[in-house]
């Protein structure tokens, strides 16, 4: 039975605070500095900051390498940082989904989903130390999860376009709206009012809601994948959240050009396969390397986007 410890080496508290105090800069700066008004964040801007988080994410890993991580834990961050970028594509189309549910101003996108984050920072961290102990106690659980990446990459494979997911019919949205005043105006982006003592809630607070359960119910894919990668939860957790961090910025990105990406899909879902297979492998003491593991992520990745891109989608043969 292993023992349950957030770090693996005596340089990891270092870097945790170096990543402690990247994230709360960056909490501060955004949102105290350069947005504090509601405003449509132009593509040439979120290009920009999709580059600052990628490069932020990759000097991270490199600081891994350098404090006794090694080339090893290294490519496990870079690993699991990969497979949670690219998985928060279906995140990002299901955002888009629950905005347009709404008829959200694109003013309001950037505050909603700054909130979103905020969130998605706080639950992760949770599930995932939530998961370590227990994998720390009950390794069998990892073949479970293995199990279930099987599974959910076979069923994201065979996804269409019938398989839309309809926001109006979320339970979650449903039990709001039933126990919960809600107002019919965002009143500038506001998620609550106050109005003769009694608090209102606008709109805009049942897209949070939406929102944060959408990452939870992706975190359940994602956040497997990563322990079937590494069982280091400081890896997991720092590769999960710069990977998070990126999300709003490439969601400004690639909102209007997503739909070009068809073949990203399935892409995903054989990397799920994948992973998840690496893990039940074990059971027969057969270990795929960290690097082979890499490679593979990486290259179906590259291959998914390039296909997508040289073959574009037929919308009329696929109207037939």
């Amino acid at each position: 039975m292993s023992t349950f410890s957030l770090f693996d080496n005596a340089n990891e508290p270092i870097l945790f605070g170096i990543f402690g105090l990247i994230i709360i800069s960056f909490l501060v700066i955004d949102l105290g500095v350069f947005n504090r008004k509601a405003h449509k964040i132009p593509a040439r801007s979120a290009l920009f900051q999709s580059i600052f988080w990628v490069v932020v994410s990759v000097i991270f890993g490199y600081l891994i390498y350098l404090n006794d991580g090694g080339a090893e834990a290294s490519l496990a961050y870079f690993s699991a940082y990969l497979t949670e970028y690219a998985l928060s594509v279906d995140n990002i189309f299901v955002i888009l989904l629950i905005l347009r549910y709404f008829k959200v101003k694109e003013e309001y996108y950037h505050n909603i989903l700054f909130w979103g984050i905020i969130g998605a920072i706080l639950f992760r961290a949770i599930f995932i130390f939530v998961g370590a102990y227990l994998i720390s106690q009950f390794y069998w659980i990892l073949y479970i999860f293995g199990i279930f990446l099987v599974y959910s990459g076979i069923k994201i494979y065979f996804e269409g376009e019938e398989d839309e997911i309809d926001p109006g019919k979320n339970p979650v949205l449903k039990f709001a709206r039933k126990h919960l005043k809600i107002t019919k105006g965002d009143f500038g982006g506001r998620f609550l009012i106050r109005r003769k003592g009694n608090i209102l809630f606008t709109p805009l607070f049942l897209v949070i809601i939406l929102i944060e359960t959408t990452d939870l119910i992706f975190a359940v894919d994602s956040i497997p994948a990563a322990f079937a990668i590494t069982q280091s939860e400081f890896i997991i957790y720092t590769s999960n959240i710069f990977a998070v961090l990126g999300l709003r910025a490439k969601f400004f990105l690639l909102a209007n050009i997503i739909d070009r990406f068809y073949l990203l899909q399935k892409g995903l879902a054989f990397i799920l396969i994948f992973i998840g297979a690496k893990m039940l492998l074990e059971i027969f003491h057969i270990d795929i390397p960290i690097y082979i593991s890499f490679a593979i992520i990486l290259l179906t990745l590259v291959t998914s986007i390039v296909l997508s891109i040289i073959l574009p989608e037929n919308k009329n043969e696929k109207a037939k």
